[in-house]
């Protein structure tokens, strides 16, 4: 991803600034609402990549999109990213913040992608095992896969227990063959 050492150093800036101005969760619901505006509006990433558009004028875009639903550090922030030309780094400043602020309060993100919905007794059994591994608050996504054929797959950072059907049947395949 382009960008993403200076994108880190912006949020872990604007990070520090809201833990010390005591507006964390403020600015955390303006970041997520940054990464939804960047993901749903192509027009808007388009505006953001524009060179040719003058920093004043997308500023003043900015205020009448998020002048009135953000904190004023949020938007004192944007402003100030776009008034140094850095604007196209924004969807990626805010995904991190978002990454960061996830570690600092030590929140897991937990993807389980089933084949089908499972059931309760099922989905507790694996976040009780979950749990037992890691301490923190959990967030749960759930996906459904109906590729897996059956089973789980369960993925925590940069771990993946798969114990699904069809890797079960790849794996089948792989030790017949050789």
């Amino acid at each position: 991803m382009r960008g993403t050492k200076a994108a880190s150093r912006y949020a872990k800036a604007l990070l520090d600034l809201s833990i010390e101005q005591n507006q964390l969760d403020r600015v955390k619901q303006d970041m997520d609402t940054l990464v939804e505006v960047c993901k749903s509006s192509k027009d808007f990433v388009s505006l953001l990549n524009n060179p040719i558009v003058n920093p004043h004028k997308k500023n003043d875009i900015f205020d009448i999109l998020f002048g009135k639903s953000m904190d004023k550090m949020s938007m004192g922030f944007i402003k100030l990213i776009t008034k140094n030309s850095r604007e196209n780094l924004l969807p990626y400043i805010a995904d991190s913040f978002i990454s960061q602020f996830k570690t600092y309060k030590n929140i897991i993100e937990v993807h389980l992608t089933s084949a089908v919905p499972l059931e309760k007794s099922v989905k507790e059994k694996v976040m009780e095992k979950v749990k037992e591994s890691f301490t923190g608050t959990i967030e749960l996504h759930e996906q459904i896969d109906p590729s897996l054929i059956g089973g789980f797959v369960v993925r925590i950072g940069d771990k993946q227990l798969d114990s699904s059907i069809a890797n079960q049947l790849k794996n089948l395949n792989h030790i017949l063959l050789n």
